[in-house]
């Protein structure tokens, strides 16, 4: 097949090198001659041309000699391809900025080599380039048209190859009136460079032949738009790629921008795949409608914002006023473009007005790309070799939104792909992000490596500060339960006993959690161990004192001291209350330490009876939370209160934690049990 279409291409090569014969411009007031040889002719005419509609005109018999002429010979290159074999259109020939209705007409007689069958069809195949929509006429019959012709209007496509087959009835010598009924809408006078018409010469044939010229054609329009499945793919598996980091780390709103412009593109893309290679849609209908204008033009506002966020310029106070700038930039880009775009131009705006309009949106647009370098300037400042490595795709995009002012080309071909400037701007920028996620990943791996040894050290030094067993108590049985909620919690408690007997208790939750509530804990236990004070009240003011201006939050603390009578002395900052026997006790609360100065703290005194348990629990035992969002509450706390610290901190753990839980309680021996205690020491003392 590839062969095949290598062959055909030759063969129109030579057809325009003069092995076909083209129409030579003596000829053009009767019938031209045309030898139909075993390659195909090119009709460059010249044409007669008029403006206008009159069915009468594809006639065979009408008289056209009063009408212009156009030379469908090639004269320049193509605006976007830079194709020698480009002919202009209508507008920039003596019919500028008109639209609508137009014919061509050409008149020849056919004659065969000798030697030919006579009966092999002919065809005739139109240019792949022309505005909008034609319908071709042989002798006053209509033989094929590229677009959709009512009484209501014209519906066109995206321009695509087309090739008809004449009358099978056509003779040697016989003479063929082609007409070619052309139309062409307002919008595409405005948007297509050199617009109006056809863009090169039909071409006649044998119907063979005109049909692997055809394959040839569609094969090129398919190597031509590979770009665009490419990006599609590219664009697809991003938008996998960055809403699934989005997820993971919602608090990176770059991921979130990114994704946005991802998913502009793809649906742009998509749709223009859409409208170029089917007749679902009316050409314009999607790439030039006021939608996707609109949000073209909101993806230069979301690259702006991403990098933004890239760069963590997003909290910078000179951002704010970029922000308002950009988005007003892009509002009013918005409000220009969607006046140019179908269907507002034409039936709104006239063509006159375009000049007054595309200026000041070249101007924004130049704003808007500025605005975009400032920010990579400020990455560069910030960020050293990241600023550096995103420049080049900072610089594609800004360009890309200034092609006009600048006069750059959109478009560009590598080895026959068309490539807009757009599309290398974004693909190019992926790769760029590509990489330098990947550097980013690789410095969050070493920051979670280095993290990661910090908290086992702080974990190491919290357990050496929270004993996993309480000291030697004689009188009391103390057991203690922590479970914090990550590696390291803030939760804490003491048990200091006195050479007297007594039984010093100390709990509380600072606020917060993690390595930064762990570093508090770690104050107040030094500070703790450095304190000579017993009462409760005294100790928690002096903790008060120690914590205030040190930390940013606040911590809940109780102090309980016990004499070996069983007297208790509380005091309570902010701490939930402990529990005796499975019952709350009321004591009075002053402020959590670290809030004020100075702060004073009451006392309120119990008993404990030999064989008497006291229970502190912290608010992760309360606050415990199952699947269903419902709380371990104080009923249930209360209900389990005189269970062993074990069996409460396993309970709660179980229904749902979300907090670090510590249970302490302490229990007053009975009688039985300190009698055979003191017995035991005495004898050891004699001994």
């Amino acid at each position: 097949m590839r062969r095949l279409l290598i062959a055909v291409q030759l063969l129109f090569l030579l057809a325009l090198q003069g092995h076909g014969q083209s129409i030579p411009a003596s000829t053009a007031a009767s019938p031209a001659q045309i030898t139909i040889e075993s390659a195909v002719v090119p009709l460059t005419g010249p044409w007669k041309f008029h403006t206008g509609d009159n069915p009468q005109w594809a006639s065979p018999d009408f008289d056209d000699s009063s009408w212009g002429t156009m030379d469908l010979g090639p004269t320049s290159g193509d605006p976007y391809t830079h194709d020698s074999g480009f002919v202009p259109g209508w507008t920039t020939r003596g019919y500028a900025g008109y639209s609508g209705y137009a014919w061509y007409r050409l008149q020849v007689v056919v004659t065969r080599q000798s030697g030919q069958d006579g009966n092999e069809p002919l065809a005739i195949s139109m240019p792949a380039r022309f505005e909008n929509a034609y319908q071709v006429y042989v002798n006053g019959k209509l033989v094929g048209q590229m677009g959709r012709f009512t009484a209501q209007g014209v519906s066109f496509y995206a321009n695509r190859p087309g090739a008809f087959s004449l009358p099978r009835e056509l003779h040697p010598g016989a003479t063929l009136t082609i007409a070619i009924r052309m139309w062409m809408d307002a919008y595409t006078a405005l948007v297509v460079p050199e617009a109006g018409g056809l863009h090169g010469p039909p071409v006649l044939g044998q119907a063979g032949i005109i049909d692997a010229l055809q394959r040839l054609h569609w094969y090129t329009i398919g190597q031509m738009e590979a770009s665009e499945f490419f990006e599609i793919m590219v664009q697809l598996l991003a938008i996998l790629v960055v809403f699934s980091l989005f997820w993971l780390d919602r608090g990176e709103k770059a991921y979130l921008w990114l994704g946005l412009s991802c998913t502009i593109s793809l649906v742009y893309v998509a749709f223009m795949v859409v409208e170029v290679h089917t007749t679902w849609v009316r050409a314009n209908s999607i790439s030039g409608s006021l939608p996707f204008v609109v949000l073209a033009v909101v993806q230069k506002g979301v690259w702006l914002v991403f990098w933004a966020y890239w760069f963590r310029l997003e909290h910078r106070r000179d951002m704010v006023w970029l922000y308002r700038v950009a988005w007003a930039t892009v509002l009013l880009l918005v409000i220009g473009a969607s006046l140019l775009s179908s269907p507002i131009y034409g039936d709104i705006i006239s063509a006159h007005a375009v000049a007054w309009i595309e200026s000041p949106l070249k101007i924004l647009a130049l704003l808007l790309g500025l605005m975009l370098v400032w920010i990579a300037y400020q990455g560069i400042r910030k960020n050293g070799a990241e600023g550096w490595i995103a420049l080049p795709a900072v610089l594609l995009v800004a360009l890309s939104f200034n092609t006009q002012l600048l006069h750059i080309p959109r478009l560009f071909f590598v080895y026959g792909i068309s490539i807009p400037l757009s599309r290398v701007a974004t693909l190019t920028s992926l790769a760029i992000i590509s990489v330098l996620m990947l550097r980013r990943f690789l410095q969050g791996q070493r920051q979670r490596e280095q993290w990661k040894l910090e908290m086992e050290q702080a974990q190491h030094v919290q357990q050496l500060l929270i004993p996993a067993a309480p000291p030697l108590t004689p009188g009391f049985i103390v057991e203690s339960v922590y479970l914090p909620a990550q590696q390291v919690g803030g939760d804490f408690f003491q048990v200091l006993p006195a050479d007297d007997g007594s039984l010093l208790i100390v709990v509380g939750d600072v606020s917060g959690k993690g390595l930064k509530a762990a570093m508090t804990v770690s104050a107040i236990i030094g500070a703790l161990r450095g304190c000579t004070l017993r009462k409760p009240s005294e100790v928690l003011a002096h903790l008060n004192r120690v914590l205030h201006g040190q930390i940013t939050g606040f911590a809940t603390c109780a102090a309980a001291l016990i004499d070996p009578e069983g007297e208790v002395r509380l005091a309570n900052a902010g701490n939930l209350a402990p529990y005796r026997n499975g019952e709350e006790l009321p004591i009075d609360s002053g402020l959590p330490l670290g809030i004020v100065a100075e702060s004073n703290y009451s006392e309120t005194t119990y008993h404990l009876e030999h064989g008497d348990r006291l229970t502190f629990v912290s608010d992760g035992v309360v606050e415990a939370t199952n699947q269903k969002k419902e709380l371990f509450g104080f009923d249930r706390t209360q209900a389990i209160s005189n269970q062993s610290a074990t069996v409460i901190a396993a309970a709660a753990q179980e229904f749902g934690q979300s907090d670090d839980i510590s249970v302490l309680s302490v229990t007053r021996k009975r009688e039985a049990e300190w009698d055979a205690l003191s017995r035991q020491a005495g004898a050891i003392q004699e001994a």
